[in-house]
């Protein structure tokens, strides 16, 4: 509708912000508001000194900086001859998506909504922060905001007489999805080429702990890569992985079974769609423009291991022809049932597999092209690249958690992607793809270097020091490793690599094996212990580099340096946080974290 428009825009490293930006296009629909969604860098930025309202939603990744499909954008408003005023007609909203547990807690967001309004933009709502260490996960904020800014509408473009919100509205397919009749076979959907991946071959996939160990972690190698592959370390791998056998497996008999009958159409694994734009605003993705099998969506395609968001829910209980189905459907769908849905399917981190299992009647009775509303991609998962361009030609290494937990449910959780390399066998190929990473290590040779990688945080660090070797850089007078992890014996990775770049006299090893003793030792002990040396590098110019797990370690390790420079240097505690604060912003101390 003429002047109804609003413009939503993400920025989207795993694809969350995507979600949460099609259902506020989604529901833009029941105020008879409607407009475009796209990634960031793929709107033509200029057009935005034009827009009335644009809707931002964005994550942080590495450092505090922002999504990958955002850094253009963002770099064309940091033009410092943009006036002050460029954005005076433009009234925005910016949510966040982010996680407390990282010091950086949604910082793209807030840097967002500060170049917005210091360009002369108006908001028309609160920053949203939304965070996923809360009680009820990032929904707590995510529900409450998307309300608001319809509220905000509301006032901003009052309903034309006549028209009233609907939001009784059904949810429809985003796309013309057909079926094809076809006895060609078809290749998997292609990853976009913007990515220029390329097919690879697995070398090994060993175990790096013990078999008594809790955790298995695997070194898996890739060799056949493109000879003209570059890379630097610090660099990470993309995977896009494939669903386990044994779930494609379960999806394909609910949809295929006897009791399936998916808008009057029988599906079979060979069942061709073709998948074509209706809605000028929502263009359809380049994995789908070449139509593609049913068993190529299961098991390339589609996350069967997603957890599933409300309007999935809401789906359900629009098909479902049993009652009581409908029902708790309704329920959990509501505001009113946030709890109740965050218990049945965050909580215990129910899959939208299980859930379909759970509500047979709604899954049999799914229309099909309403599946392409129902699941969501596999999105492609980062692993930090463990090998050196120099020692290691020609492949590709990453060290690879395998996760596996209980919940209260009696089927234990697999991570899909983990899971999958973890099955991958010589031989077998992979399409793989290569992108920068945050960690930017120093040019210059002759600075102090130190690295805290405890556990799988030691990958990047291993790229760099067999790096620097190949290249005869290497010293144990600059290159600082701290290592952390449970046992000496059970998940000590690359300890043959450490213990031979240390005899060679190329590497300092400091190891911190926090259950070989009756007193835990963490490498932020260690960082304590060698206090002096640690203040007399900083001193020096030199960098800082941290890897791993974002719980406790990288607050911990940094009150470490900071101690140093307290009762090393003399500094009192807020100028030791200033000094800190200025390596950081001059690249001297990184830290790449994970959850």
């Amino acid at each position: 509708m003429a002047g109804r428009r609003i413009l939503v825009l993400y920025g989207s490293q795993t694809g969350t912000a995507q979600e949460v930006s099609e259902r506020i296009w989604r529901e833009a629909k029941l105020f008879h508001l409607s407009g475009p969604v796209q990634a960031m860098d793929e709107y033509p930025i200029t057009q935005l000194l034009t827009e009335q309202y644009v809707v931002f939603v964005c994550s942080t990744t590495g450092q505090g900086e922002e999504p990958d499909n955002m850094k253009m954008f963002w770099k064309f408003l940091l033009r410092k001859n943009l006036p002050t005023n460029s954005l005076r007609s433009l009234k925005f909203a910016v949510l966040g998506l982010g996680d407390s547990s990282y010091a950086k807690f949604n910082y793209a967001a807030k840097k967002l909504f500060r170049r917005l309004s210091n360009l002369g933009g108006t908001s028309l709502l609160p920053l949203g922060l939304a965070d996923d260490q809360h009680d009820l996960g990032a929904d707590a904020v995510i529900d409450p905001w998307i309300s608001q800014l319809w509220d905000c509408f509301l006032r901003e473009l009052p309903l034309p007489p006549g028209l009233t919100v609907n939001p009784d509205i059904k949810i429809s397919p985003r796309w013309s999805i057909e079926i094809l009749e076809s006895n060609e076979v078809l290749k998997p959907p292609p990853i976009p080429q913007k990515f220029k991946a390329f097919q690879s071959k697995v070398k090994s996939n060993d175990r790096t702990t013990s078999s008594t160990h809790f955790q298995d972690v695997r070194l898996i190698s890739f060799n056949d890569c493109p000879s003209d592959m570059s890379y630097q370390p610090g660099d990470v791998l993309m995977v896009r992985p494939q669903n386990l056998p044994d779930n494609v497996k379960l999806l394909m008999d609910l949809l295929t079974g006897d009791d399936a009958k998916l808008a009057g159409s029988t599906l079979c694994q060979e069942t061709v769609f073709s998948v074509s734009q209706i809605d000028p605003d929502m263009v359809v993705p380049e994995p789908l423009k070449t139509p593609q099998s049913l068993i190529n969506l299961v098991t390339h395609y589609w996350d069967l291991n997603a957890i599933p968001r409300r309007y999935m829910l809401k789906l359900l209980a629009e098909v479902t022809p049993n009652e009581l189905e409908m029902e708790k459907l309704q329920e959990m769908a509501s505001p009113q049932g946030q709890e109740m849905m965050f218990d049945y399917l965050s909580r215990p981190k129910r899959t939208i597999l299980e859930l379909l299992a759970d509500f047979p009647h709604a899954t049999s009775h799914i229309p099909y092209p309403l599946l392409f509303e129902l699941f969501t991609p596999i999105r492609p998962r980062a692993f930090s690249i463990a090998s050196s361009p120099e020692a290691h030609k020609g492949e590709l290494h990453i060290l690879v958690a395998i996760v596996k937990y209980k919940t209260k449910l009696l089927k234990p959780r697999l991570g899909l992607c983990s899971n999958w390399l973890a099955s991958l066998k010589p031989g077998n190929a992979v399409n793989l793809w290569l992108q920068k990473g945050s960690l930017r290590f120093p040019s210059k040779q002759d600075v102090p270097v130190v690295m805290i990688g405890p556990g799988t945080g030691v990958a990047p660090f291993r790229s760099y020091i067999h790096q620097r070797n190949s290249e005869g850089t290497a010293s144990a007078e600059i290159l600082h490793l701290y290592f952390g992890c449970r046992k000496k014996d059970g998940d000590f990775h690359f300890s043959k690599d450490w213990f031979a770049l240390q005899k060679a006299g190329k590497v300092t090893l400091n190891c911190a094996f926090s259950r070989d003793q009756e007193d835990k030792i963490y490498v932020q002990h260690l960082l304590s212990r060698d206090k002096e040396l640690m203040w007399k590098f900083l001193r020096a110019g030199g960098y800082v580099f941290v890897a791993g797990n974002s719980n406790n370690m990288p607050t911990s390790v940094r009150e470490a340096f900071r101690d140093s420079a307290v009762s090393c240097g003399g500094l009192g505690i807020d100028a030791a946080n200033a000094f800190i604060d200025k390596m950081e912003r001059e690249g001297r101390y990184q830290t790449e974290t994970w959850a």
